[in-house]
């Protein structure tokens, strides 16, 4: 079933042809662009059938890998395999077409003078006619949109276009899809129910797929593993709860959710920051360090805290409030995000304590956010 973004109705689909999941290897590859390295001896490998999202800030090559791997870009160096077949390096390159690689564009791309239905059977050029119209109408029945088959792309709000896409990507039945920001054009609004549509479209075709965002938590919603980059290097790769619980250091720590940064050093195994006194065992002695407290972990009250602080600015978000808190032995004001309506209106002083959940310690030199 897919739910219909417009009005909200359910409409079941029948079931089209599975694709044939592949794994697809990235080994070693770089890339250079005017003399500029765009990507950096990056390894990465999207099992098959699982969803595999390339996650980074702006300028980290995640769409520069995506157009490598759908053969529009050549890397520089490495090689790309597919079911361990060699499809790219440097004495091969498959051309995009014989890949078996599908592409959805970040603004989909629909061609403005085809009916829906000619868009999606664009793609299906080497089916006999009668048998590409069969498979495009269920590629759109299996998005909900087969009653649209016939009108054009303008008549289309953007979470129907984006369907189209998508069913016009999924028709010939790709053994890995590679997605490029697909829902950065969305309503807000819409977006969590067209994310959740596709990633059960994707579980019910079964193909690998790729996709690129700079999302934190749209990678964590949609991904089996998530490869986090920077800079064209890769920094992290695993599971949503690993990246978040275990982040190699703060910058990824900063990209999966918002903290406080304290700088410090270790006496004694601790480290003292204007939130309390954190062990640091693994350290070794008189080691700069970067102490970082997630907004989420730290818990107000007008009286019961440890530390002391002072409301210096409180702003409403609906389910949540955000906080500035000024703090004893911190020039800084320290951030803070709590229920809404947790403490009563005009309260200025309260009291904080911070989870230790919700401390992470890393070297000074380490990246920072």
């Amino acid at each position: 079933m897919v739910s219909d973004a417009r009005n909200g109705a359910v409409a079941m689909t029948r079931r089209s042809g599975v694709s044939f999941a592949a794994n697809l290897a990235f080994e070693n590859i770089s890339h250079r662009y005017h003399s500029k390295d765009t990507i950096k001896g990056v390894t990465l490998k999207a099992e098959a059938g699982e969803v595999l999202c390339l996650l980074g800030p702006s300028g980290s090559g995640k769409t520069t890998l995506l157009r490598i791997a759908a053969g529009i870009e050549k890397q520089t160096g490495g090689r790309l395999l597919l079911n361990g077949q060699e499809i790219s390096g440097p004495s091969i390159f498959v051309p995009p077409e014989q890949r078996g690689v599908g592409l959805m564009f970040q603004d989909f791309a629909l061609f403005p003078h085809m009916t829906i239905r000619e868009n999606v059977c664009f793609g299906l050029t080497e089916l006999p006619k009668k048998k590409a119209l069969l498979q495009a109408d269920a590629a759109l029945e299996r998005v909900g949109l087969l009653h649209y088959a016939e009108r054009y792309p303008h008549v289309l709000s953007g979470g129907e276009q984006q369907r189209v896409a998508l069913a016009r990507a999924l028709a010939p039945r790709p053994a890995v899809l590679l997605m490029d920001e697909p829902f950065s054009g969305l309503d807000s609004r819409l977006k969590d129910s067209i994310r959740a549509d596709t990633l059960a479209i994707l579980r019910e075709t079964r193909a690998t797929a790729i996709v690129v965002t700079h999302d934190a938590e749209e990678a964590m919603r949609m991904a089996d593993r998530i490869a986090l980059l920077k800079d064209g290097r890769l920094v992290q790769v695993g599971t949503a709860d690993e990246l978040y619980r275990r982040p190699c250091d703060l910058f990824t720590a900063g990209f999966f959710s918002e903290i406080n940064v304290f700088d410090a050093r270790v006496r004694d195994g601790h480290v003292e920051t204007p939130l309390g006194v954190v062990a640091t065992g693994q350290y070794t002695e008189g080691q700069p360090l970067s102490v970082a407290v997630r907004l989420s972990g730290i818990r107000l009250d007008e009286t019961g805290g440890e530390i002391p602080a002072r409301i210096v600015s409180r702003r409403f978000l609906g389910v949540v409030e955000l906080l500035e808190l000024a703090v004893p032995q911190s020039e800084r004001t320290v951030r803070a995000r709590i229920r809404a309506d947790l403490l009563p209106q005009g309260l200025r002083d309260v009291t904080l304590s911070v989870n230790e959940r919700d401390i992470l310690v890393f070297e000074k030199d380490a990246s920072t956010p």
